[in-house]
This record gives C-alpha cells, sequence and structure tokens, in this order.
C-alpha cells in the first residue's frame, strides 16, 4: 500500500446561508470530496471555473476552514495544530498561487523575498541565506544578479520562477499549485511546467497542482481528480483518466482540448 502524505476525507464547504431564521445552508463550493495523494507523486485536480477545486486547495492550505470533513497531512488534522506543530506545518506545506506578483511586497528585492522564508524559521545566517537564494536563483533559470531586482523588473515567467524558488526554499515535503501557468502564455508556460516537474522530481516532494487547463494536467500529474459542482465526478491513475475516462464531463473537458487526439495518441 502506498503512503498517503495527504488525506482529504468528506471534506464539504458551504459559503453563505444562516439568515435571522438559520434556513439556509449556503451555497456548497465543495460537496463530500474525498482524496488522498501519495509520497512523491502529483494530484491534478481539474475543472471548470466554479467546480471548488481552488477551495479544495485552499482547505488543504489551512486558508479556509471546512464546514465538515477532514484535512490530514503525514495523519494529523491540519485544524488541531497549534504554535511549534503548526510553525512546522507551514514549513513543510508550501503554496504556489496564481498570480505571484499579489503575494510579492513590491518594495521588496527578489533577495528580500527568497530571504524571508529563511529568517522566519531561523535557518542560517546574512551569509549562508545569500548563498542559498543565489544557488536557487540558478536552479530556477534567473541569473544570480536577479537577486538585487525587484518584482517589476521581472516578466510574468520570471515572477513565476521567484514563486516556484521561494515555494521549495524551505525544502517543505508538500508543494500545492493553485493555476500558477493560467496568466503565461504558451511557450513560456511550457518552460515553468517543465521546471516544476523538475523540481518536484529532484527534490521528492508530493504536489497537488490545479488547473482548468486538462493539457497542463496531463503534463505533471500522476492522478487526476476531475470536480464539477463542489463534486468529485471522477478520480484516478492519470493513464486511467485520459485513456479509458467514465465520467461524461470528463469526456466533454478531454474532447475540448485542441489536438485532443494528438493528446490521447501521446499517452
Amino acid at each position: 500500500m502506498m503512503d498517503d502524505v495527504i488525506r482529504i476525507k468528506s471534506v464539504s464547504k458551504a459559503f453563505g446561508g444562516g439568515g435571522l431564521l438559520r434556513r439556509s445552508a449556503g451555497v456548497k463550493a465543495v460537496d463530500e470530496v474525498t482524496l488522498s495523494v501519495h509520497r512523491g507523486q502529483t494530484l491534478g485536480i481539474v475543472g471548470e471555473s466554479g467546480s471548488g477545486k481552488s477551495t479544495l486547495l485552499r482547505m488543504a492550505l489551512r486558508l479556509i476552514q471546512p464546514t465538515s470533513g477532514t484535512v490530514e497531512v503525514n495523519g494529523q488534522d491540519i485544524w488541531t495544530l497549534k504554535g511549534a506543530d503548526l510553525k512546522a506545518f507551514r514549513r513543510k506545506v508550501q503554496p504556489i498561487f496564481q498570480n505571484p506578483a499579489s503575494s510579492f511586497n513590491p518594495r521588496q528585492s527578489i533577495g528580500q523575498i527568497l530571504t524571508a522564508p529563511l529568517e522566519v524559521h531561523g535557518i542560517g545566517d546574512r551569509d549562508s541565506r545569500r548563498t542559498k537564494v543565489e544557488a536557487l536563483l540558478e536552479r530556477v533559470g534567473l541569473p544570480k544578479d536577479a537577486i538585487d531586482r525587484h518584482p517589476h523588473q521581472l516578466s510574468g515567467g520570471q515572477k513565476q520562477r521567484i514563486a516556484i524558488a521561494r515555494a521549495v526554499i524551505l525544502q517543505p515535503e508538500v508543494v500545492l499549485a493553485d493555476e500558477p501557468t493560467s496568466a503565461l502564455d504558451v511557450s513560456v508556460q511550457a518552460q515553468v511546467l517543465d521546471l516544476f516537474d523538475d523540481i518536484r522530481r529532484d527534490l521528492g516532494l508530493t504536489a497537488i497542482f490545479v488547473s482548468h487547463n486538462l493539457a497542463v494536467i496531463r503534463q505533471v500529474s500522476d492522478q487526476i481528480a476531475v470536480m464539477r459542482h463542489g463534486q468529485l465526478v471522477e478520480y484516478g491513475a492519470a493513464d486511467q483518466v485520459f485513456g479509458d475516462p467514465r465520467h461524461d464531463y470528463t469526456k466533454t473537458l478531454i474532447a475540448a482540448v485542441p489536438d485532443h487526439r494528438k493528446l490521447m495518441q501521446a499517452l
């Protein structure tokens, strides 16, 4: 039996509802979803806008509390964590967001942005941190002198490379990525996807990768979960989901991929 790093059990999230008479249960953005991610593998979650995929990811990041159900990392319910245990969770589970610039302080240099997590967790001294940052910049395909630049001086693809670098600088166990390439043009998107997958494999990371783009999900995923209207409609190994989809919605998504015949032939 494979080792599950992440276990999401019967998780639901409802927004709204309540009122004076408490008659409304609200809208369920996520409805009774159960899935797991094996150690060292990537689960791709795909679905159209409003499917609940990003809400599910934010619950796994401990940014949104589930209405019901549990999210476990290495067997620990993440919503029971406090103090040192919570700090350890923040170190080992790292996010990559769709728009990295929105999470960067525009007044900080790239060096300051990448050094900040090391400072928060008390890792290294000033010189060793700079050495680590310079080495990581090279690893993500940027020159060392990028350390002194500011976010506005970088292209979209370069900013996303910095976001990947920031996510892995603490040597986490898990990376959770929410549409990290959707704002990039196709050629840059392919480069960033290759970088993400290379680094994930090199570091042995466990990952969840959320996207509305089925071709993107196919490139990076070992397992695939298909969501629609907050529900999990298909879930399995990537080859099985693409090669023998069971749900009509999954079949529709695959058929809508440009050149989907080539995609299927590549399996």
